[in-house]
């Protein structure tokens, strides 16, 4: 199956990184046309177009934008927020958007702004993403200087590096300059969001879709996928396969096409064991699940979610027991501490699952660990807790012959288990702050011998090194930072 390129549409043969090369494939004109509209058409069309958030949580996004107040029935400013905290382990697609389309993501914000009113936007980027930022800063001087802004004030702020604030309410606290946690809900963003504000939350691929429904029309591009999961998403494809990258495809494409036609399959005449298709955070799927649709209800039937649009291929030499504890340290490392459940559990769910890797667990052990993930599930105030509770039973449900099988003796794989391309440790990391390679999981932080950077004294971000063939991208060569 081709891509059909919307978001990225106009990268197969050029550069859009310039204003004047996306103006020549149709850029601002959907501006132009959202400016003569009513903001209530604008909203009325995100609805009829079946645009879901692409974040992870799948909300209909026309819906989530009419639950902001109308200027006439609040005091107070209305603001729109885009999510580019990226940090979703497996999830790369936001970074290359912002690279490849940056004038479509800013057109998207213009949009959307008039859409619900509002006057401020703010974009909070993930602050290891040092290249995009620069990109995304050029275009926007670009953009003013060509005076497209109409009145808008457009904010870049760079984060910190954690991935809880890729939460709509921790972002929110973060960028009033307080601590990345958490609030209570309600009240909701679209009530009293950023500076106790209506704020409408948005990831960056679905403020870029916007011009794009736009020019081709609401009712044109809900044609598109299958029901109830209209339109295109940009795939991450990662692990063990033969060609990882950003795929830009109609929902409802299997897991097989992605992988096998499109991917090249798994290399070395491996098997494919799982399939983690959402993220991180999502339950893991079997080797004979891939046939399922890559869209929102046939991934829930099938027990899972599609979430970010990550998929991570895993093949026969990943041990499960040594996949679910990476992914615990993961999310133990990256809990803001706020809820009990989350701060204690996931500690306790490295705890056991080290022990059943070092093969000194019992029964008891294993349904303890169970036991922990469902004291967690639905008892945080943010999803991160699930998100390390889920992926981590899953494993245990689809593959629980492995975790026997280190309760009874030892690994399956007798010690021949490999993670690579999938999720590498920390002692793996290369030092490289603006890495062009595009990585499977988060940048981590490599605290040593850290010196005062020109940002704010932070330390030097780090990437994963690449092995085996690069990723598939749309990328420009690297501009130089030195100076920066």
């Amino acid at each position: 199956m081709p891509e059909q390129l919307i978001v990225l549409a106009g990268t197969e043969d050029r550069d859009l990184t310039k204003l004047a090369a996306y103006r020549e494939v149709g850029g601002f004109e959907s501006l132009t046309k959202a400016r003569q509209m009513e903001p209530q058409q604008l909203l009325d069309d995100l609805l009829t177009s079946g645009l879901r958030g692409r974040g992870g949580a799948g909300f209909p996004t026309g819906r989530k934008a009419s639950f902001i107040p109308k200027p006439d029935q609040t005091p107070k400013p209305i603001y729109l927020v885009v999510n580019a905290d990226e940090s979703e382990p497996g999830t790369f697609k936001d970074r290359e958007i912002m690279f490849a389309v940056p004038h479509r993501l800013l057109e998207g914000c213009l949009i959307t702004a008039h859409a619900i009113q509002s006057t401020n936007i703010f974009i909070y980027i993930r602050g290891e993403y040092l290249h995009e930022f620069e990109v995304l800063r050029a275009a926007l001087d670009e953009i003013r200087g060509a005076d497209l802004l109409g009145g808008v004030t457009v904010v870049l702020h760079r984060g910190a590096g954690a991935y809880i604030c890729g939460e709509e309410t921790a972002l929110l606290e973060s960028l009033e300059g307080e601590r990345g946690q958490p609030r209570s809900k309600p009240p909701f963003p679209a009530i009293s969001g950023l500076y106790a504000s209506p704020s409408l939350i948005n990831n960056v691929e679905t403020i870029a879709t916007v011009p794009q429904i736009v020019a081709m029309g609401a009712a044109e591009y809900a044609k598109i996928g299958v029901d109830n999961s209209a339109g295109t998403r940009v795939f991450s494809l990662s692990g063990n396969v033969a060609n990882g990258g950003n795929y830009e495809l109609p929902q409802g494409t299997t897991l097989r096409e992605l992988i096998y036609d499109i991917g090249g399959g798994i290399p070395g005449g491996r098997q494919l064991k799982a399939i983690i298709p959402g993220g991180s955070s999502v339950p893991v799927l079997t080797a004979d699940q891939v046939d399922v649709s890559l869209d929102f209800d046939s991934m829930a039937e099938a027990g899972s979610m599609l979430g970010s649009g990550a998929v991570i291929v895993i093949d026969d030499r990943c041990c499960m027991v040594q996949l679910g504890l990476r992914v615990a340290q993961f999310y133990m490392h990256e809990s803001c501490g706020k809820c009990t459940p989350c701060r204690e559990g996931t500690r306790w769910m490295v705890q056991i699952l080290d022990k059943i890797e070092d093969g000194a667990a019992s029964q008891g052990d294993l349904d303890l660990l169970l036991d922990v993930c469902d004291r967690i599930l639905g008892k945080c105030l943010c999803p991160l807790g699930d998100a390390a509770a889920m992926p981590v039973a899953s494993y245990i449900d689809k593959f629980r012959d492995e975790f026997q099988a280190h309760l009874d003796g030892g690994c399956p794989m007798h010690g021949e288990s490999s993670l690579e391309n999938i999720f590498a440790p920390v002692d793996q990391h290369a030092h490289d702050p603006v890495a062009d390679a595009i990585t499977s999981r988060p940048a981590r932080w490599d605290m040593s011998g850290v010196k005062a950077r020109p940002w704010r004294g932070w330390p030097r971000p780090i990437e994963l090194p690449r092995t085996g063939k690069p990723f598939r991208t749309r990328r420009a060569p690297p501009r130089d930072m030195s100076g920066l």
